[in-house]
């Protein structure tokens, strides 16, 4: 079995706006429980709007999909928005063809996502 390395979460804030970088593998089990209980965390203290950066992310599957499903419905429900920071690569592809760059405004820069929320 490949050991491969945790994914690592760092989260900060830019003019009221949280920013989640996920680096590492966004795949079922820890990591996707991880981002879960992260974004989480933000909204608890009431930040409505997030950005999710995916481009240290090299793989993500059904279950990193589905999180980032159930945190934009969830922000939508308090008044809050989701927008995701991910270019071109195998991510920005499953995000593609399973068209949640339709329903979650995906963006390829971190600048142009923050651009989004004025």
């Amino acid at each position: 079995m490949i050991e491969r390395p945790p994914m690592e979460i760092k989260v900060r804030e830019v003019e009221g706006v949280a920013i989640l970088e996920v680096h590492g593998r966004l795949t079922i089990g820890e990591p996707s429980e991880q981002l879960y209980a992260a974004l989480q965390s933000v909204v608890k203290k009431g930040t409505r709007k997030v950005i999710v950066g995916l481009n240290s992310t090299p793989q993500i599957d059904s279950s990193g999909l589905s999180t980032l499903v159930r945190i934009s419905i969830q922000l939508a429900r308090d008044g809050g928005v989701l927008r995701l920071v991910c270019g071109p690569g195998r991510v920005r592809d499953a995000l593609t063809v399973t068209r949640l760059v339709e329903a979650i405004p995906t963006f390829d820069t971190e600048s142009a996502a923050l651009a989004n929320f004025v």
